[in-house]
């Protein structure tokens, strides 16, 4: 699949997603105890990578590469970005992907010192972005209305 491809799946990803968070968000306050065993599923899941995906080339920091020096356009003009998708999911449902150690640089502040900045690989913001897709509606059941 091309990026033309990809970028015409991703209206139905994206309402695929939305969907899915409906449902996490409506059943999560339903039951305190209810456990959600199926997210592991989700966070691989090709609609879930897609969306994903399009957040992170889609992010200024897009243009940063993580300590494997590649960024979002090198991933695309590599080896696609189809290929990349499909080999990190692999990764993440059978269990061999590992974050790896974020690249840090210091950033001066306006009163003169130094911050750390931690800059993660595109495999790794991915992931994290699809992460997040999961989790948010479920946690965010929990916070009062004051708080959203």
């Amino acid at each position: 699949m091309n990026t033309d491809a990809l970028e015409r799946a991703l209206p139905k990803a994206e309402r695929r997603v939305l969907e899915i968070q409906a449902k996490l968000h409506r059943w999560a306050p339903d039951d305190p105890h209810r456990r959600f065993d199926d997210l592991f599923n989700l966070v691989a899941d090709p609609s879930f990578m897609l969306a994903a995906w399009d957040r992170v080339r889609g992010n200024k920091g897009a243009r940063t590469a993580g300590v494997d020096g590649k960024t979002a356009h090198f991933i695309e003009a590599e080896h696609g970005a189809e290929y990349f998708l499909d080999k990190l999911r692999l990764q993440i449902k059978d269990r061999s992907f590992r974050p790896v150690p974020v690249r840090e640089r210091m950033i001066a502040k306006v009163n003169g010192k130094l911050r750390r900045l931690g800059i993660p690989t595109v495999a790794d913001r991915v992931v994290q972005a699809s992460l997040k897709l999961v989790l948010e509606p479920v946690f965010e059941a929990d916070f009062l209305m004051v708080s959203r």
